[in-house]
């Protein structure tokens, strides 16, 4: 009797699909997410076949229980080390992927339904640093007068005035400025290929026009890349990590000056700056979210973050001016100290 279980059984026999069709081609996915999805799903399955011994030609979607799953998060806690954000990831990925085969096949969902039950881990909400406006004109203002010196300072400037996302500075071609108009704009080509239009100050189109004068030729093509490099007599669209050097690079030459910056200062940090400064100047929510390009003001709540001033004020509002208030305290010396929490 042949026990042998058909291919479309096995649990890995869809990860090839999910990965390479579904989330790249269907989904439209960046490469860092796809990249990020196989490097969970290679987890697991070094989980089932190495730490489990398991056969990866015997292992079935059937075998993968929530027993199996919560005993897979144990271990990345206990014996990976994992912090709970990296399990959650994990954890994430395998439900996306057992999601993926669900709908194509009803009588997964069983199998689905039993790990979507599997706890995420509690996640500490750290506030993320957000760099100050003191250190933001040091920042800009550090490149020198030099070719290239003006070349970062452009760049930096661009990346925090559109609040864009690294990727989305670095696939910016000539074609997509319009820069000789009365209100100059971008078309940005951000997450899932989803395009939008931004509108620049005068001040930064200027920055880019002076740029464009030093950097490219009139007859430059407008496939080109606004911000490049050479290789090899080639030119290439910049590299992120050429970007995180020129970013680090001015941040150590400011910090001496500054001694409260963050240890390490990366490009999302000026993205970071300017939707949490354009929240504190009062413009709405809504309006940062498609600035910023989010499919959701939900995802823009994360950069509200309020001014001390403004904590300040709106607490201010809520004040009644109460006379002698030494007299109405008299006595209450215990409710004074559990007001402030204290025994």
């Amino acid at each position: 009797m042949n026990n042998k279980p058909a291919f479309s059984e096995l649990f890995f026999s869809k990860t090839k699909d999910f990965l390479d069709v579904f989330l790249k081609r269907q989904e439209q996915r960046s490469p860092e997410t796809v990249k990020a999805y196989r490097i969970s799903l290679t987890s697991f399955y070094l989980y089932a076949t190495v730490e489990k011994g398991l056969k990866v030609m015997q292992f079935c979607f059937t075998d993968c229980t929530y027993e199996f799953v919560l005993s897979y998060s144990q271990y990345l806690q206990e014996t990976k080390k994992l912090a709970n954000s990296s399990v959650n990831q994990r954890l994430a990925a395998l439900k996306a992927y057992l999601r993926y085969v669900s709908d194509g096949n009803i009588e997964l969902l069983q199998v689905y339904m039993g790990v979507q039950k599997v706890p995420l881990l509690k996640l500490a909400k750290l506030q993320r640093p957000i760099l100050k406006k003191d250190v933001l004109k040091s920042l800009l203002d550090k490149p020198s007068d030099t070719l290239k010196g003006n070349r970062d300072r452009v760049l930096l400037i661009f990346l925090f005035d559109a609040a864009l996302r690294a990727s989305e500075l670095l696939g910016i071609t000539l074609g997509d400025l319009s820069l000789d108009i009365s209100s100059p704009t971008i078309m940005i080509h951000g997450k899932g290929r989803v395009e939008r239009s931004i509108s620049l100050n005068e001040r930064t189109a200027e920055h880019l026009r002076e740029y464009i004068r030093h950097y490219h030729h009139t007859d430059s093509s407008p496939d080109m890349p606004l911000f490049y490099t050479m290789i090899h007599g080639r030119i290439n669209h910049m590299s992120a990590r050429n970007l995180e050097r020129i970013v680090k690079k001015y941040a150590d030459m400011i910090r001496e000056d500054h001694p409260d910056l963050p240890d390490s200062v990366f490009p999302h940090m000026l993205r970071r700056a300017r939707a949490s400064g354009l929240y504190r100047d009062g413009v709405p929510l809504e309006m940062i979210s498609t600035i910023l390009g989010h499919s959701s003001s939900e995802t823009t709540k994360i950069y509200a973050i309020p001014s001390v001033e403004q904590m300040r004020e709106a607490l201010e509002k809520g004040q009644v001016e109460v006379q002698n208030q030494e007299k109405l305290w008299k006595g209450r010396e215990n409710d004074i100290r559990r007001l402030f929490g204290l025994n």
